[in-house]
């Protein structure tokens, strides 16, 4: 009998899955359902398995029991824990919504895709900003060329996180790169439509913001073919911004905020003297996820952003990693061909209402 909608397990239960993930099934309900619940804590999976009512919820070591019961997973579990959980549910037949970065080496990348391949089921990266219709709506700004050629991109992107979480450790895949530096290099490679050939970056360690496993601030460069350049910096001890501006021959675009999930974005265009701001909605960006990704599945489609795409951010964020430890520059290979975003994904889901109350867990920044 062929499925009408998707019945997805939740994989970890941390403030990214009970903030935006599991309210936003509220929205997904035409053709995605919440199954399951996979957590280590039983408190979670108690209060918040009433609070949704959760028909299955599973400890870790119950993983794959939970799997015979559902279609797809949305992992939200710690960076180095994406390659285990997805090789273990491409092995059960279940597809995988993997939250980004989708690893934090390439060859776990590798092992993942190539697990999902043989199990014949779907990856996709969860990059929610390819369906917010304000993010896409400048990228189609860039393609017709309002801007004239575009020739360079800046981007800041930066919080007050709180030592000792997941993402300040490194064992866990902590690091402001895999947290935000993700969204500035492929906000570069999605404006550009190109990959970059060439990366340098610069490090200051996490020490005297009590974060020593990891950078506490990295500044980066990419060189793109035809002459154009892309820079931005991440910190985890700085005042809360979020933005990236793209420059052309003709004009610029500035987006702030630029990516955020809990807020409207907005931007501003400016060609020749003249000048134009937007402000966009609220949005529910995990919502329109689920529905693309079970639409995906449904339909047999290869879902955009794919696997590959979320294996070469990897491979960025790696090389720049290498970069700040040698002090050189580092090259990169010829990444291929790549299916980039269409205005066509942009979906429309209303916010959250309030956000949830949260189990167990604190907001990992201020």
């Amino acid at each position: 009998m062929a499925l009408s909608k998707i019945r997805y397990a939740v994989v970890g239960l941390g403030h990214i899955a009970q903030a935006a993930v599991l309210p936003a099934f509220a929205h997904a309900r035409r053709n995605s359902s919440l199954h399951a619940i996979v957590s280590g804590s039983e408190k979670k999976l108690n209060e918040i398995g009433d609070n949704y009512r959760i028909p299955v919820r599973a400890s870790y070591d119950n993983y794959e029991r939970c799997l015979k019961e559902v279609d797809a997973v949305y992992l939200c579990t710690p960076n180095t824990e994406h390659e285990d959980y997805t090789v273990r549910a491409a092995a059960a037949g279940v597809h995988v919504l993997c939250e980004k970065p989708l690893a934090v080496t390439d060859k776990a990348c590798r092992n993942m895709v190539s697990a999902c391949r043989k199990g014949d089921v779907k990856l996709m990266t969860a990059y929610r900003l390819h369906f917010e219709p304000l993010y896409l709506e400048i990228l189609d700004l860039v393609r017709r060329g309002k801007i004239g050629e575009p020739r360079f991109f800046s981007s800041s992107f930066s919080m007050h996180a709180k030592p000792h979480g997941i993402r300040t450790q490194k064992e866990t895949g902590g690091g402001t790169l895999y947290d935000l530096g993700v969204y500035c290099v492929n906000t570069a490679r999605v404006m550009f439509g190109a990959e970059p050939t060439e990366v340098f970056a610069y490090s200051v360690d996490g020490a005297r913001a009590d974060m020593p496993e990891i950078d506490e601030m990295t500044s980066c460069v990419l060189r793109f073919d035809g002459d154009r350049l892309a820079t931005f910096t991440t910190s985890f001890d700085a005042n809360g911004v979020s933005d990236f501006r793209i420059v052309g021959t003709e004009g610029n675009i500035h987006a702030e905020p630029a990516y955020e999930y809990a807020e409207a974005l907005g931007y501003t265009l400016t060609v020749g003297e003249e000048s134009r701001k937007k402000k966009g909605r609220r949005r529910d960006q995990f919502a329109a996820e689920l529905v693309y990704f079970s639409d995906c599945v449904l339909q047999g489609k290869d879902p955009e952003p794919s696997a590959e795409e979320g294996c070469w951010d990897v491979r960025v964020v790696d090389a720049l990693y290498q970069s700040a430890r040698r002090g050189t520059p580092v090259s990169l290979g010829h990444f291929g061909p790549e299916q980039r975003p269409e205005k066509i994904q942009a979906e429309n889901f209303p916010p959250l209402r309030q956000e949830p109350d949260l189990v167990a867990v604190r907001k990992p920044h201020d």
